[in-house]
């Protein structure tokens, strides 16, 4: 069986997903159980199985990211706050982040099915980003609910303003297109060009180079929301500062503490980049053999063909992880495409 298909599997058959229908954030191998349901990595799982979908054209995957959003739209959507909690059952905080990503799944679930309360919910909590996370000059990362008021912020990157909010912001740009509506492109364009302004701030952040690792995984975020743009030069600029440095702390810190995510994200970005920026094709072969050797191969269904978490001092971190899982499907698949010289390699937005 395929590293896709075993992935496939694990998304679908090895308990991450809950009773509720919501996703763990991720399946602690060495205790044997799941950590909490997050709603950000229920749309994370939903985003992936619209990919394994599009990728394979099996029902299965689009039955299982149908109920995915069904939970969210069900049971952990707050109706009377319009957005979604931290946490399920419940949460008293919510995230900008964590909104975006599952508009993103809840918009990639519609263009399939065209469910009309996915589009509905999509947009009151596009609409719930913009007038309730703004803080007048950014975005706060996180509210306490049900009062709506900005959480006090940490150096924490999670926990502060920056250019990896693009990457949620990208759910604006999304319901542009299909809308029309001027408001969501100007405020993404507002995100964009805040997030073009600061992101070389971002990093290092910190002297502490496993913490550099963790802001490395979420720079790469602003780069995944620069695909879109890069026909403008100022965004091409960016990308390729980006790759460079991403790359260059990657093979620093990776002795000490490797996240598999930040592999994948990296691949990914440069085949998403391809159009603009000449693949490194010798930096990307290691890369993906890299992030091939964290994926789990065990008789234990709760963690075969998941991708962990990452690796620390030479030992794997043994944590399922749904978001590394998506997001090394994806790399994998988009660079086997790209070295096969298959004519669009990256039809699927990065999930």
């Amino acid at each position: 069986m395929s590293s896709l298909a075993r992935a496939g599997r694990w998304f679908l058959h090895s308990g991450i997903q809950e009773a509720s229908g919501g996703v763990a954030r991720f399946y602690f191998a060495e205790f044997h159980k799941n950590r909490p349901v997050s709603t950000e990595i229920t749309g994370y799982a939903a985003s992936a199985l619209v990919f394994l979908y599009s990728t394979t054209g099996e029902e299965r995957y689009l039955d299982g990211a149908r109920r995915m959003v069904n939970f969210l739209c069900e049971q952990a959507w707050d109706p009377g706050s319009k957005t979604f909690p931290f946490e399920y059952p419940y949460s008293s905080t919510a995230y900008f982040f964590d909104c975006g990503i599952i508009v993103r799944a809840l918009l990639a679930v519609w263009k399939l099915t065209r469910e009309y309360r996915l589009m509905e919910t999509a947009m009151a909590t596009a609409r719930s980003m913009i007038a309730d996370f703004h803080s007048g000059s950014d975005y706060h990362p996180v509210l306490q609910l049900p009062a709506k008021k900005p959480v006090a912020r940490t150096a924490n990157w999670s926990q502060s303003p920056g250019c990896y909010q693009a990457k949620a912001a990208l759910a604006w740009l999304e319901i542009a297109d299909l809308s029309g509506e001027d408001s969501f492109r100007d405020a993404w364009l507002e995100m964009l060009d805040a997030s073009l302004a600061t992101h070389r701030d971002f990093l290092p952040g910190t002297s502490d180079k496993p913490r550099v690792m963790d802001r490395l995984h979420a720079y790469a975020y602003f780069l995944e929301a620069l695909w879109p743009v890069l026909d403008r030069a100022d965004c091409v600029e960016a990308y390729r500062y980006g790759l460079d440095t991403i790359a260059g702390y990657l093979r620093e810190i990776a002795p000490q503490f490797a996240r598999s995510d930040v592999y994948a994200q990296l691949l990914r970005a440069r085949i998403y980049g391809a159009k603009a920026i000449p693949v490194d094709r010798i930096a990307a072969a290691e890369e993906a053999a890299a992030l091939a050797g964290f994926q789990a191969s065990s008789v234990d269904k709760r963690v075969d063909g998941a991708w962990y978490f990452g690796r620390r001092d030479g030992k794997m971190v043994l944590h399922a992880n749904p978001v590394s899982t998506a997001f090394a499907i994806q790399a994998l698949e988009v660079w086997r495409a790209f070295e096969a010289g298959e004519t669009d390699p990256c039809r699927q937005p990065p999930i």
